[in-house]
This record gives C-alpha cells, structure tokens and sequence, in this order.
C-alpha cells in the first residue's frame, strides 16, 4: 500500500443518549436518518462524504457487538464493503479503539495514512471538509499527528477546545502545532475563548500515518498498545466481522484518545476547519442544523404549528397540534414523547438515566427492534401473551429454532412466507396462517421479492427473548 493511500475508521460508539427517543442504546443515532432529506443515516453519510477523496480505502468500522448486522446492512445499502467491523465486546473510549484501527491497518507490511471519523457528525460545506483533509494529509505525511478545530461560530459550552500557537488566517488552510486542550468551559470563559482566533472547538477527527501514531502510543501509553494486542492477536472471527477477545479488551483502560495521546505529544498539528461541523450532540444542535420556516421552526411528520417560533417538533405516525408555542422541543416516537425547552437539550441524558435506574424499558430500548434478517415491533403485551409484527427481509430467514414456553401463531399481511415445522414445509400468502405448537422445531423464511410482514401471536408461561434455542443460523448466532 502506498503512503498516499488514506484508510477511513469509523467510530460508531456511543448510546447517544441525548436524542432520546429516537436514539437509544439498542439503536443510537448514528444509525438514524436525523435531518437527512435523503433519508441516509449519519453512518451513511460519514462514508460517502469522503468517498471522492483520492486513493481512498474500504473503511474499517469500529462498533459494538449488539449493532453488528445494522452497520453491515447499512453499508450494504450504499454498496459499501467495509476491509473490517471490528466488534467491541464493552465500550472502552477511543484511544484503545484507534489503538486497534493502527493495528489492523499495519497487518501485511502496509502503513497507509488513517483518517479517523466519527460516525454520528453533521458537515453541510463538504467540499471546504475535503479541502482541509487533503491539507492534513501534507502534514500526516510529514510524521504529525493531525486533529481538525473547527472555527467557532459562537461561545459554545458543549464541545472542549484546542489552542493553537498561532491564530487564524482567514480564507487560508494550514496546519498549527497545538498548545493546549481545554475541556468543555463555563459561559464566561467561552466568551472569552470565541474573541480569540488561535482557539477552536475540538472536533475529535484525526490523520496520521499508523506506524506514526503507534510509535507514539508505545511511547505514551505502552499499557494500551499491549493489551490491544493481546486482545486481536487471535483472528476470532465471526461471518465478516473480527471479534475482540473480551478478557483482554477488560484490561484495556478507559480513555480518550485527546486525553492518553494529544495531550502528551509533542507532534500535534490543528487544522482549521470551517465546513458547518455539528456533532449533533443534542436536540438544540439537531434544531439549529435544520432547514427552517420563518418562524425558525423545523416540523418532521404530521405537524401543524401556528403562532409558535423557535421550536423543533417531529413526529413517528402521530398528529401534533401547536398553538403559542416557543422554544420547544418535541419528539414523539411510537412509544415515548419528549417534551423540553431548548435550554434544558443537554439534559435529556440525565432523563435517559433516570428511566433507566428506575427500570423503564423505554429508557434504553425501542419497541422497533433490528435483527440482520429484518425487525419487528411489539403491539400489545400480557404476562402470558404478546402481539409482533415481523418484517423479513426478500431471502433472508429467522434461525431454525424451538421454545420451550410458548406457542405461536403466524399471519401473513403481505408478501411470502416459507414456514418450516418440525417435518413440514408451508408455503403462505396474505391473509394465511400457520400454528407453531410449543417445542416444535420452526423456521421462518421470505422466499420472494418483497418484504414480507407477519403478524405473530406468542402464548405461554413465559415470553422472554431468552427461551430462543437456535439449532441452526445463517448469521452465526448460536
């Protein structure tokens, strides 16, 4: 591989909490179409946003284990074959999973230059980003460690800083070695950071050569380059992703690349970037990235809003009707609704955490739950009965499994279904139906060219996801 070739690693971490509802640790942001008029998720569009970069590489992505098949359809959408999923088996910040990324990318003799991307950024000027990548690739090239400080727009408190040793120069795109990072500051010293052009906000992408970044990670924090080691040294493989051996990762420490490597080096360059950068932190930042009438309101869905300003109001499937409204923001899905001020945005984490500590399902998981062979919803529930409805995307097939609680009873509502017990085979239209006895030996498959959707009715003593036992899997589930 020669220098110049530039290998893109996505980080898709984090619960994204702060865009409760719709991003929840089942399914966070990331994997949302969030003001995306082309419906692309934010994954999809860190990918394709670098796609014209010359000598640009198939990505390695980084995500945990429980989004595996959602990152792989997803680029399967946007006919994109990542060269890696690495999956983490825990969350462990991002020193230790850019510390992997190094790994991998030197395997076979090739040190190519590492563009590392968050997957859950906004950028509306995408040619000024490409501008400031090429430039970062000049100093990379040069044995620099490469981060990029956007230039403020206001005295942000919800995004840490980097100084640079020299300020600014307007209209020119050109490397700074780095003075300090500063955390995230109060409202005073914000005002005083935004009246200064040597100071930017610390966007957390970075371009390095790889033999670079681990020379100085071997030098700074020799711990995590050898347990990172130790945790890929067995290609533990599973379909197309590479597990991540857990024992080993456990002892890996929890730290963030700024903090373990760029607050320590000596070989920091900031580049300026002014390219309309957001990291969609919360629903304040969502709002002030969206398209908006001239009230400055931005409505998703079925909405009707008079004499209201300043607000952001979305809706799943549900009318909402807004009459005097200001500085709102309201979010229904298809079981929950959020309603704050635009002030309070950053709080919906703490919302987050209280429905989880008092047991709320909703706090983390979404009635919508992804499977790599489709998704279904829970309509209605009862200890000892449960309603789905169950998409099945064209060729693909639950696993050949049993249950040793409960009995099912399928109906088809559109599309093909191939229903397999014990020793049958059943091939279904819409608006036909099939019995699953309890302990018999079932699969479920769609044969044809549409999704099919079904509606399933479980009864028994006990309906948890847990009484699956899998015989046989196409997704390597057993």
């Amino acid at each position: 591989m020669s220098p110049e070739q530039i290998l893109p690693v996505i980080l898709c971490g984090g619960s994204g909490s702060r865009l409760w509802p719709l991003s929840r640790k089942s399914f966070p942001k990331q994997y949302l179409s969030i003001n995306s008029k082309s419906n692309k998720t934010l994954l999809q569009k860190t990918q394709e946003r670098i796609m014209n970069l010359k000598n640009i590489k198939d990505p390695i992505i980084i995500c945990n284990e429980e989004h595996r098949f959602i990152v792989a359809e997803q680029m399967r959408e946007i006919n994109v074959k990542p060269n890696k999923i690495l999956l983490e088996p825990f969350g462990r910040n991002t020193c230790p999973a850019i510390t992997l990324a190094a790994l991998k990318a030197v395997e076979n003799n090739n040190d190519p230059i590492i563009l590392i991307l968050s997957s859950d950024h906004h950028i509306s000027n995408n040619q000024n980003f490409i501008d400031a990548i090429k430039v970062g690739i000049q100093y990379a090239m040069k044995d620099r460690l490469v981060t990029f400080g956007v230039i403020p727009d206001y005295p942000a408190t919800g995004y840490g800083y980097i100084k640079s040793q020299k300020p600014t120069k307007k209209g020119i795109i050109e490397g700074f070695d780095i003075e300090e990072f500063i955390e995230k500051p109060n409202t005073n010293k914000a005002i005083e950071l935004f009246s200064d052009s040597r100071y930017y906000w610390n966007s957390g992408i970075f371009l390095f050569r790889a033999s670079t970044l681990l020379k100085e990670i071997s030098k700074l924090s020799p711990g995590i380059l050898e347990n990172c080691k130790k945790s890929i040294s067995q290609e533990l493989l599973d379909l197309d992703f590479q597990r991540i051996n857990k024992k080993n990762f456990k002892s890996v420490p929890n730290i963030s690349f700024d903090v373990a490597i760029m607050e320590k080096t000596n070989l920091g360059t900031v580049i300026p970037l002014d390219s309309g950068w957001s990291d969609i932190g919360n629903w304040n930042s969502v709002w002030k990235v969206s398209e908006k009438d001239k009230n400055s309101n931005y409505t998703k869905g079925n909405i009707f809003l008079k004499e209201s300003k300043n607000c952001y109001v979305e809706s799943e499937n549900k009318l909402i009707y807004g009459l005097g409204l200001s500085n709102l923001i309201i979010v229904h899905s298809n079981d929950a609704v959020l309603v704050i001020n635009q002030n309070n945005a950053e709080q919906v984490k703490d919302i987050v955490k209280e429905l989880t500590n008092n047991n709320i399902p909703e706090g983390e998981n979404h009635k919508k739950i992804y499977r790599p062979w489709g998704n279904y919803i829970s309509i209605a529930e009862d200890p000892r009965w449960q309603i789905k409805l169950i998409v099945v995307h064209p060729g693909q097939s639950l696993s050949l499994q049993k249950h040793h609680h409960r009995s099912e009873h399928w109906v088809v509502v559109n599309g093909t279904a191939k229903v397999e017990i014990d020793d049958k085979v059943l091939i279904l239209s819409e608006n036909e139906s099939s019995y699953i006895p309890l302990g018999s030996v079932h699969r479920l498959s769609n044969p044809g060219q549409i999704p099919l959707k079904l509606v399933e009715v479980q009864s028994g003593s006990y309906l948890g996801e847990d009484d699956i036992i899998r015989l046989k899997d196409d997704y390597g589930r057993i």
